[in-house]
């Protein structure tokens, strides 16, 4: 492996662009508070490790040579998006004081937030893409990759937990200060369209 410190500047800088997986993040901090955004960061790191694994095995290459299966990953995770996008749009279009209070305040054990981070994540074939394109470009040519590719999938794991955690923190300290329920109401419903955006992308996209 070489140029790690490389690598791991140019992870820094892809981590911190908003993706799905923050959007989710976002989502669940504002409505679960801070344990609901770590619950769902926690899924996406172990999402991250299968991808990790995958690209070590080389089923991650089998997925992106595959049409059928790399259609049936990115359709499945669209649709999940898209579910969770329209799910938080509706519980807005709920009016009333009960709704509005079971929207200001859920249940924490009922949400599901390790789940859907999960799921977010680990159905994202565009993660297996880019895993496959990323990393080889710090491999010494001819060398294994088993290992390197190990070692990095472990480091841009580590620095998206950093990353999540601060970002959790942020969320949550902003979203302390926002006490009208039409400020929350409003990010919540911007949050929903762009998981819904990122789901719809998502099913347009190709694989390279």
């Amino acid at each position: 492996m070489e140029n790690y410190y490389l690598f791991v500047l140019m992870s820094i800088f892809l981590i911190i662009l908003p993706g799905p997986d923050t959007a989710v993040v976002t989502k669940n901090t504002l409505l679960c508070h801070r344990i609901g955004g770590i619950k769902t960061s926690l899924g996406i790191l172990c999402a991250l490790l299968i991808h990790t694994m995958a690209a070590v095995l080389g089923l991650s290459a089998i997925i992106v040579k595959s049409a059928i299966l790399f259609s049936i990953i990115k359709y499945a995770g669209a649709v999940y998006l898209i579910y969770l996008g329209a799910k938080i749009l509706w519980s807005l279009m709920k009016k009333g004081e009960k709704e509005e209070v079971h929207v200001m305040i859920p249940d924490n054990e009922k949400t599901p937030c390790f789940k859907q981070g999960f799921l977010t994540d680990i159905l994202n074939p565009k993660v297996a893409i880019f895993f496959l394109s990323f990393f080889p470009q710090f491999v010494k040519p001819g060398s294994g990759t088993v290992f390197p590719f190990l070692i990095m999938g472990i480091t841009f794991t580590l620095l998206s937990a950093v990353w999540l955690f601060i970002y959790i923190y942020l969320i949550h300290h902003i979203s302390a200060l926002m006490k009208k329920p039409v400020a929350k109401h409003l990010i919540e419903g911007i949050t929903g369209s762009i998981i819904i955006g990122f789901g719809i992308k998502l099913a347009l996209e190709k694989a390279n």
